[in-house]
C-alpha cells in the first residue's frame, strides 16, 4: 500500500547490523551504459556482482531483481539458492533505487520510498523511480512515499537516533533546491526515527568525479553505536586528500544522538588498485556490506586487501570477514554497498 508521509511515532531504521530476512539486489543489464559509459564489459560485470550476490548467501537469503531481458545470465551466475524476480528496471545500485526498510513496535516492518532521480537527473530512471515501491508491494509491505530525493547510499544510520549524511548530496540543487537542513531533518526523524542528524561536507567541489555527489557510505560507516570505520589515504597530496580530511574534521567535531564523541578507524583506500584510465574508480573500503554473521568486504587483488580485512576483523569481531573482488564493478564509481539493501528481520534482533 502507497502512502505520502502518512507516519505515526514509533517508525524508525534499524542498523544494518541487525538480523536479516534477506539482502535486496539489481541484476546489471544495461550494455550500453557499462561498456560506453564505464569502460568495462557488461559481463565483467555481471561476474562481480554474482560474487557478490553468491558470497551473500552463504549467510543470509538474497532477492536478484532481474530485468526480464537478463533473466538468462543472472541464472547463469547466480547460485540456485539466489531468488530471481523479474521487474523491469534501468540501472543496478539497488542500495540508491530500493526502499529503505523501517520497523514499528506494533506496526513491523514496511518501506520508504525516497524521490529517486538518478543521483539529479544523470541518467535514465523512469522504471528505477518506483523500484522501491514495487518491490514492496512484493513483500506485501506499506510503502511511504516522500517528495525528499534521496538514495539509499547517501544515510548512515546507528539504530540509536544518529545519521549520518553529506551537504553535498541532499542540498545539492540537482536533488532538493531550496530545502533547508530543518526541513530535511524532520523527514529523517518522521520517517526513520531519527535524533539527530550529522552532516558532513561530503564532496563538494566534485573532486573525485563520483556520480552520486558524495555518497556518505564512500566516507564513513558504523561498526556499532559511537564506532565508525573512516575512508583515508596515505596519498596526502591528492585532490581526495582533502575531502578526506574534512569529511574527518567534521566527524572529529561531532557527537551522535546519546552524546557520545566518535571513536574512528581508518580504513585507507586502495589506492594501488585504481584504474588511471578510468573516468571514475570506487576504491573505498569503506563501501562494505554487513550481511548476517559477516562482513562482505570490497577486495581488488592487492596487498592493501589484507591490511583492510585486519581493520574490519577487530571492528566487527565475531563475524567472518569475507573479501570479494570487485575491479570491474569499481569502474561504475561503486562498491559492494553501493549494490545491496538489507531487509531486517522482524522482530528486530542484533
Amino acid at each position: 500500500m502507497q502512502r505520502n508521509g502518512d507516519l505515526s511515532s514509533g517508525w524508525f531504521m534499524p542498523a544494518e547490523w541487525v538480523n536479516h530476512a534477506a539482502t535486496w539486489m539489481v541484476w546489471p543489464h544495461n550494455q550500453a551504459l557499462w561498456e560506453s559509459g564505464w569502460g568495462v564489459t557488461l559481463e565483467q560485470v555481471q561476474v562481480d556482482f554474482a560474487r557478490v550476490a553468491n558470497a551473500i548467501a552463504r549467510f543470509e537469503p538474497v532477492k536478484m531483481v532481474v530485468d526480464p531481458c537478463a533473466r538468462a545470465s543472472a541464472s547463469d551466475l547466480c547460485g540456485a539458492n539466489i531468488e530471481l524476480i523479474e521487474l523491469a528496471v534501468n540501472d543496478s545500485w539497488c542500495r540508491d533505487s530500493g526502499p529503505s526498510f523501517i520497523c514499528h513496535p506494533q506496526q513491523g516492518l514496511a518501506g520508504v520510498s525516497w524521490r529517486f532521480n538518478a543521483w539529479g537527473g544523470k541518467s535514465a530512471h523512469d522504471l528505477d523511480e518506483s523500484l522501491a515501491r514495487r518491490v514492496l508491494n512484493q513483500l506485501g509491505l506499506d510503502c511511504f512515499g516522500t517528495a525528499l530525493s534521496n538514495e539509499g547510499g547517501a544515510i548512515h544510520v546507528d539504530g540509536e537516533g544518529t545519521l549520518i549524511t553529506t551537504e553535498s548530496v541532499l542540498l545539492n540543487p540537482n536533488r532538493n533546491p531550496g530545502m533547508t537542513k530543518a526541513e530535511i531533518e524532520e523527514i529523517f526523524t518522521r520517517f526513520l526515527g531519527v535524533k539527530k542528524t550529522i552532516w558532513l561536507p561530503g564532496d563538494p567541489d566534485y573532486v573525485t568525479g563520483d556520480m552520486t555527489d558524495g555518497h556518505v557510505d564512500g566516507v564513513c560507516a558504523f561498526a556499532r553505536p559511537g564506532v565508525l570505520l573512516v575512508d583515508a589515504t596515505h596519498d596526502q597530496s591528492s585532490v581526495y586528500a582533502q575531502v578526506a580530511r574534512e569529511n574527518r574534521r567534521a566527524l572529529e567535531l561531532a557527537t551522535d544522538a546519546q552524546g557520545r564523541c566518535f571513536e574512528m578507524l581508518e580504513l585507507y583506500e586502495a589506492s594501488e588498485a585504481v584504474d588511471v584510465d578510468a573516468e571514475v574508480f570506487c576504491a573505498s573500503y569503506t563501501n562494505f556490506y554487513i550481511a548476517n554473521g559477516a562482513i562482505i568486504m570490497p577486495a581488488y587483488g592487492i596487498e592493501a586487501d589484507q591490511a583492510a580485512a585486519d581493520v574490519l576483523a577487530k571492528a566487527f569481531p565475531g563475524r567472518e570477514v569475507v573479501p570479494v573482488q570487485i575491479n570491474n564493478l569499481a569502474h561504475g564509481g561503486g562498491g559492494v554497498h553501493c549494490i545491496t539493501q538489507q531487509q531486517p528481520a522482524w522482530p528486530v534482533k542484533g
